[in-house]
């Protein structure tokens, strides 16, 4: 009885100082609200000049009552056009010549929405960092309340939305399957978050440091880890244009989170190997009994049937760790994650 009594005790112990190393370790960036603070906000643009001007009035009304409440003391706005075919860049820098506050990073081509966003991180100088879609179908007013939660000592604020009212019944049937499907294959994300969020200086300073060319952000600060915390919210209609993520690219997407985070699918293939092993030992015992007991009926069906189902699988899992080989040929290349062709106020 006494042995167990010091080993609760030590237990206990234990804990406490693990519990104040956390608080050390994730309480070290917390602001009182008289420390000064620069925000960035970092906006990926691709074919989205019926939103820009709109998107951007809004973001800087927005910025303007977080100076005047004292909230932030500095700010800069970075938007990256994704190799826009419109004339989203042309907006953009006429804003840019408006403001020194106003940046402007332009790729050389279509990079895609996750380096879009990684290339407005890295350039990013603010304190804060907060990640945002032009279509501001995610409310910019909520990052208020997001710096209130850096301020408390949060390295990460993730944005989640309350429901998918405005969802389709296959909207909200995929993209529950694609949560799901993520943790069954042990991706830690965060359910019906996508890349609305805010990260401090620290955070920012570690992402420099990932040099992986297959990019999924929505795995990647999970994975860091740091104190963090969750704020919900209403998601709004798009205001104008259209959804750059059709369906297609939505299957895309997460194929890249399985294969970028997640070892599980070829342990899945090898799993399926040994069945299929032990099966055929089953189908050999079961061919010699019915041999000797003189029941054996000739037929094709007992030879082509095995055949076509372990030669389709051989050809589905041989794709499979294609694709895990491919995306190991790409990060031992480590060709740029994106290409800059234009800098404005950077």
């Amino acid at each position: 009885m006494r042995t167990i009594l010091v080993r609760l005790l030590k237990r206990f112990v234990l804990g406490i100082l693990r519990e104040k190393c956390y608080r050390d370790s994730t309480d070290y960036h917390s602001l009182s609200s008289e420390q000064t603070m620069k925000l960035s906000i970092v906006i990926p643009v691709f074919n989205e000049e019926v939103v820009i001007e709109t998107a951007n009035s809004r973001i800087i009304s927005l910025i303007e009552n977080l100076l005047a409440k004292g909230d932030i003391d500095d700010y800069e706005v970075i938007y990256v056009d994704d190799g826009s075919k419109d004339n989203s860049l042309s907006i953009l820098k006429k804003l840019s010549s408006l403001s020194n506050k106003i940046k402007i990073l332009s790729f050389s081509r279509n990079f895609g929405h996750q380096p879009a966003l990684a290339a407005g991180i890295v350039h990013s100088s603010g304190d804060a960092v907060v990640s945002i879609d032009a279509d501001m179908q995610d409310p910019p007013e909520l990052i208020g309340e997001m710096i209130e939660s850096y301020r408390r000592g949060n390295h990460i604020v993730y944005a989640v939305r309350k429901e998918r009212g405005t969802d389709t019944l296959f909207k909200k049937f995929t993209a529950r399957f694609f949560y799901r499907m993520m943790r069954l294959m042990g991706v830690n994300l965060v359910y019906d978050h996508a890349d609305y969020r805010l990260i401090s200086k620290e955070v920012v300073d570690e992402f420099r440091k990932i040099g992986e060319v297959n990019i999924f952000l929505r795995g990647i600060f999970p994975f860091m880890g740091f104190r963090h915390q969750i704020v919900y919210y209403d998601r709004q209609e798009r205001f104008a244009g259209e959804s750059k993520y059709p369906l297609k690219r939505m299957l895309l997407f997460a194929w890249e989170g399985i294969t970028s985070f997640s070892s599980v699918p070829l342990r899945i293939a090898s799993l399926a190997g040994v069945v299929i092993f032990l099966s055929s030992l089953g189908l050999v015992a079961w061919a010699i009994y019915i041999k000797m007991d003189d029941k054996a009926i000739p037929g094709w069906a007992s030879i082509v049937i095995p055949i076509f189902f372990i030669g389709g699988l051989n050809i589905l899992f041989l794709g499979l760790i294609g694709e895990y080989v491919g995306k190991i040929y790409l990060e031992v290349k480590k060709r740029p994650l994106f290409i800059i062709k234009e800098k404005h106020n950077i």
